[in-house]
Parts: C-alpha cells; sequence; structure tokens
C-alpha cells in the first residue's frame, strides 16, 4: 500500500541520573565523593533509504522512542548511553514539526538527527570542592526531546508525467520503463503515484506517472489532488494530452493552471508536450492537432506526437527530456553549496544541543507564584532533584549567581515564596 502521509510521535531518551555515592575505604569511616555520571539518551535518527518507497509503516507502528541513559554508579562509574534509534525512510522523506520543516531527506544514505537524547545529569563527584568535601548533591538527566511529527513523502523523480485521466501515462510508463501500473480503458485507473527507470542512449531516467488530474485538483477534486505534491521535485514536466481530445487548447491550459494554482514554482518548470495514442492516425488531423496546441504552448517548448503501444516517438521524447534533465541538475549543482568534509548540504535546523544556551530571563508573578522563564536556568531546573535539600539549595545559588534572585525580592518575592522554573515549584528564600 502506498502511504505518503503519516504522523508519528518522536521521543529521544531521557539521560540517566548522577548518583550520590562515596568511597567505602578500609579504616575510613566515609572517603571522598564517587558517585559518577548518568549517561546520554539516545538519538532519534532517520535514515534515507532506497529499500522503502511508502510511509506505510508508521501508520501501523507511530511511535517512534529511543533508549534512555542507565544512572551513574559508586566508583565514578558512568552510566550506559541509551542506543539511538535508527528510522528507515523513503528517500524524499520530510519531517514536519508545529508547521517548520525538522529535516528533509533527499539523498539515499543521508542521515539526520531529528530528536536529540537529554544529557546525562552529573554525580556527586563532580560538586568537590575546597569547600564542599561531601556534597550530597547529584543532578537528574535531563529529558529528550518529544514532539508530534507530520511524514510527509515527495517522490524524487527526474521527470513528472502529468495530464488529464486516461491521456496514455500509465501505458506511457509501462512501455519506457519497468514499471507495471494497472491499465485499463477507463478514467483514474491510477491511484497511486507510479516510478519507472527508463534507459535511453546507455543512460536512465527515473519516471514518476501522477495519478490523473481533473479541473480542480487543486482545490480537492478528483484524486489527484493528494498527489500534487510528487511533481514538486521533479526535474521535468512531461505533459501527455489525448490527440483525440476536443479541445486540445483547453486540455492543455487546464493542467498548467491547476499546477500553478498548486505551487507557482511549477509554471517554471521545464516542460515536454506529448500528444498520445496517435497510431495509424491522418496526417492532417495530426497537424490540425498541432497547430491548435501551438497556440497556447511556448515556443520554446518542445512538442511530439507519439504512440506507446506502437512504440511510435517514444526515443525522441526520452532524448528531449533527458537533455532538459541534464541541463536542470547542471544549474542545481551550480547552486549548491559546497559540501564541508563529511556533511551533507540541506536543511540547518538549530537546537538547544547545537548551541550556546541564552543567558537572558524574565520574571513575572501569577497570582502569589513567580515563574522565572529563561533557557539556561530552565535547564538547570529540569536538572535539580527537587527531593534533594542540597540540590534545591544549589538551584538557589544559581538564581543568586545569575541576579535572578534579586530580579524575585524586587518584584515582592519573599522567604517561602512559590517560585516556578519550567514547571518546577520550589520555595524562595531571600538572600
Amino acid at each position: 500500500m502506498f502511504v505518503d502521509t503519516a504522523k508519528v510521535l518522536i521521543s529521544a531518551g531521557k539521560g540517566g541520573d548522577g548518583s550520590v555515592s562515596f568511597r567505602h575505604e578500609i579504616y575510613v569511616d566515609k572517603g571522598g565523593p564517587d558517585g559518577g555520571d548518568g549517561g546520554k539518551g539516545g538519538d532519534v535518527i532517520f535514515v534515507a533509504s532506497e529499500d522503502t518507497n511508502t510511509l506505510a509503516d508508521f501508520r501501523y507502528n507511530p511511535n517512534l522512542k529511543a533508549e534512555e541513559g542507565q544512572n551513574g554508579s559508586k566508583a565514578n562509574r558512568r552510566g550506559k548511553s541509551g542506543e539511538d534509534l535508527r528510522v528507515k525512510v523513503p528517500v524524499g522523506t520530510i519531517v514536519w514539526r508545529e508547521g517548520e520543516i525538522v529535516a528533509d531527506l533527499t539523498k539515499a544514505g543521508q542521515e539526520v538527527v531529528v530528536a536529540h537524547g537529554g544529557g546525562g545529569g552529573f554525580g556527586n563527584a563532580h560538586f568537590k570542592s575546597s569547600v564542599r568535601q561531601a556534597p550530597r548533591i547529584a543532578e537528574k538527566g535531563e529529558p529528550g526531546e518529544a514532539f508530534e511529527a507530520d511524514l510527509e513523502l515527495k517522490l524524487l523523480a527526474d521527470v513528472g508525467l502529468v495530464g488529464f485521466p486516461n491521456a496514455g501515462k500509465s501505458t506511457f510508463l509501462s512501455v519506457v520503463s519497468n514499471a507495471r501500473p494497472e491499465i485499463a480503458d477507463y478514467a483514474f485507473t491510477t491511484l497511486s503515484p507510479q516510478l519507472g527507470v527508463a534507459d535511453v542512449d546507455g543512460s536512465s531516467l527515473l519516471i514518476a506517472d501522477i495519478p490523473g488530474l481533473i479541473e480542480g485538483a487543486s482545490e480537492g477534486k478528483g484524486l489527484g489532488h493528494d498527489f500534487l505534491r510528487h511533481i514538486e521535485r521533479t526535474a521535468v514536466l512531461l505533459h501527455l494530452i489525448d490527440i483525440y481530445a476536443d479541445d486540445i487548447p483547453a486540455s492543455y491550459k487546464v493542467i498548467r493552471e491547476e499546477l500553478t494554482r498548486h505551487n507557482p514554482e511549477l509554471a517554471e518548470r521545464p516542460e515536454i508536450v506529448a500528444l498520445t495514442k496517435a497510431e495509424g492516425l491522418d496526417e492532417d488531423l495530426i497537424n490540425m492537432q498541432l497547430t491548435a496546441l501551438g497556440e497556447v504552448a511556448t515556443s520554446d517548448t518542445p512538442v511530439f506526437v507519439i504512440s506507446a503501444t506502437a512504440h511510435q516517438g517514444l526515443t525522441e521524447v526520452l532524448r528531449a527530456a533527458k537533455e532538459k534533465v541534464e541541463s536542470v541538475r547542471q544549474k542545481e549543482a551550480e547552486l549548491t553549496p559546497i559540501e564541508e568534509a563529511g556533511e551533507e548540504s540541506g536543511i540547518p535546523v538549530i537546537r538547544l544541543n547545537d548551541r550556546q544556551l541564552s543567558e537572558s530571563w524574565a520574571v513575572t508573578k501569577d497570582g502569589d507564584r513567580f515563574i522565572v522563564a529563561g533557557e539556561k536556568i530552565e535547564r538547570f531546573a529540569r536538572r535539580t532533584d527537587f527531593a534533594n535539600d542540597e540540590g534545591v539549595n544549589r538551584l538557589r545559588d544559581i538564581l543568586s549567581k545569575m541576579g535572578i534572585a534579586h530580579e524575585l525580592s524586587r518584584r515582592g518575592a519573599e522567604s517561602d515564596s512559590i517560585v516556578v522554573i519550567g514547571g518546577h515549584e520550589f520555595t524562595f528564600r531571600e538572600q
């Protein structure tokens, strides 16, 4: 079953908690702190694979969760990091999060971390100092990134076949390639996009057959609406028109208008037009239809007359498509920035894990509670064990060092006032 959209829940692993432990040595009642750090949570990594061409599996398995990091332990033993979850997706998959693109996997083998695992918490060995010889502080591991994502598959093909239902697209694809789409003498035979590889002059073209379009397809009419996305990435459009159509210019303009309404950039896409089913047709009628088409098609649009069943004109069409595809790919290569060694070019995704956390913060009052917001202070709160008094006191010290405690006092906070940071509540202590 071909599925090109899916909704999934992505959860990276939580980091392991740090440990509170002290060395136990012979004749020494309590040695120094030796609690180890927690392990990092596993990432969720999407891998573009040519082994799959549908998102159907995600309809039945929508929960993608990486392994959690293990807790630290005594003797400075660090917890084991959680295993990354590697998820195979078809080449051409886009990952959306709240309307923004998280990843766009356009090359086989490309890998993108779509959700980062949480960092492990520090054990108490990390907090030993000249004034704190026996700290009983350990941090909690941070939660991994978790969100609902929309997956969208846009087929990556060299040539996209467009046209009305029953224009001969499936027949053309079955003759020139290895694809075997369902073919019948009625409209809407093709119910899902089909891919085929056509050989021409020692090279090959990947051709996508899109379900037939009708007037209003860009607004949701007919079967083509759900599949218009699949021609957005094709280098060249091959527009097939039934030569027996009553009004060739009208047929051509309707499809062009639907493509433009769906995505204005498609109007600029290189196009080839082919009049189909021309086997045994009178030369005068062919010329009449060509003349009519010439009234609406641009002068630089190649026009061919073909018959897929009779294998007429197919090589010429494929050669013209190959030439245009090579021209497009060359221009794309010239516009693509030079890739850094070992890195894939693509959409940059900036996350908290990838950049310096902002130290800016803000304090607001909500009734008798004081809300503190800010990237860095919220991260400290996530790593605080609020069941540990020493851990909470450490957070209070951080509030003081960052100047937040002074602002809380200025805003009216007193001892035992409730302070909320990142959803965690604790009582304020005046300095």
